[in-house]
């Protein structure tokens, strides 16, 4: 977003930004495929998920809420690519602005914290099997932390609920959406700076550490033990994931963070990178349901079930459950319970 004063016309390098159609049509392509692939993807796994994946184990439950925002995201795109084909031009009103722009980084900051959760989740079952004991606390305490993650991210996107996020340029006639916000929207300098440095260190560095410490940890137990057809699943969900904060998370939190100090401080702008850095933050959304792949054994057998995939007799399938299941017998010793959602 680039911060402006409601008083004074926008600088050279927004207003070119905003005229900048290779820009706004590549974004609307990019948006466009991940709808595709978002709802498709995301709405399989829904469905599987909900329906077709019993128990519920707290990794489910993890999944649930993730696809649950990506499905927002995949509904929001549509009117964000809209919105760019007009060129950055918003019609639907500043209620609908308010509405979608926190959909687009609820999605973000929720997805992150839930992948934090499912690495927990797995650092626990196989680094730490002493401490993982299946009780129906540990249910509960998955719905708690789904709840709790919603409520410190809606609480620090508080401002963007409680401001009008549409901008009139006279300048070219348009009325744009987040793009350009008014720098009275927050108090002062040291406001803006603190919703700033929330967002980026306590919603996206903070998660980054703990799920890249809790994979790596994962990765060398499971290096440690004999090979089992589990490790290789365990080890792939955890390169996918932190593909995921790399690729999609990384380049769009550290370009947030850099533009809005040059633009507070020195009047500077990166914004078409960080324009273009939102599309890898919504690639997301399109790799998720490969966590769910291999973060959960009956989310595989239902896929390949219903996919005509699994052509293995019944026989075959027992053998293969049996083998998927022999890193119980290598983590957790005898008389303790792990995780069998892996």
């Amino acid at each position: 977003m680039a911060v402006n004063s409601s008083s004074n016309k926008l600088d050279n390098d927004t207003l070119l930004m905003l005229q900048d159609v290779n820009t706004s049509i590549i974004i609307s392509v990019v948006y466009m495929i991940v709808t595709a692939i978002n709802l498709a993807g995301n709405g399989l796994s829904m469905w599987l998920l909900l329906f077709r994946t019993s128990p519920k184990t707290p990794s489910i439950i993890f999944m649930i809420n993730l696809t649950l925002t990506d499905l927002a995201l995949g509904i929001a795109l549509p009117f964000q690519v809209s919105y760019q084909l007009q060129g950055y031009h918003w019609t639907l009103g500043p209620g609908w602005c308010r509405f979608l722009t926190l959909v687009f980084y609820t999605n973000m900051y929720c997805s992150i914290l839930t992948m934090m959760a499912i690495s927990i989740d797995r650092y626990l079952g196989i680094v730490r099997p002493m401490s993982f004991r299946q009780s129906t606390k540990r249910k509960s305490i998955a719905f708690v932390s789904c709840f709790l993650m919603w409520g410190l991210v809606l609480s620090v996107l508080y401002p963007l609920m409680t401001t009008d996020l549409t901008y009139h340029v006279p300048e070219l006639g348009i009325t744009t959406c987040f793009d350009v916000l008014k720098k009275d929207m927050l108090p002062s300098t040291l406001a803006w700076a603190a919703f700033l440095l929330t967002m980026v260190f306590v919603l996206f560095l903070f998660p980054f550490c703990v799920t890249t410490f809790c994979y790596v940890n994962v990765i060398r137990k499971l290096a440690s033990d004999s090979k089992t057809a589990q490790k290789e699943k365990a080890i792939r969900l955890a390169f996918v994931v932190l593909l995921v904060f790399t690729l999609c998370f990384a380049p769009n939190n550290i370009l947030l963070f850099v533009h809005s100090v040059l633009r507070l401080f020195w009047g500077q702008s990166v914004y078409t990178a960080y324009k273009l850095s939102l599309c890898l933050s919504c690639l997301n959304s399109c790799l998720d349901p490969f966590i769910y792949y291999f973060a959960s054994r009956d989310f595989r057998q239902k896929l390949r079930a219903i996919m005509n995939l699994q052509s293995m007799s019944s026989a075959d399938s027992v053998k293969l459950e049996q083998k998927e299941s022999m890193y119980s017998t290598h983590l957790v010793p005898e008389g303790q319970s792990t995780e069998r959602s892996l």
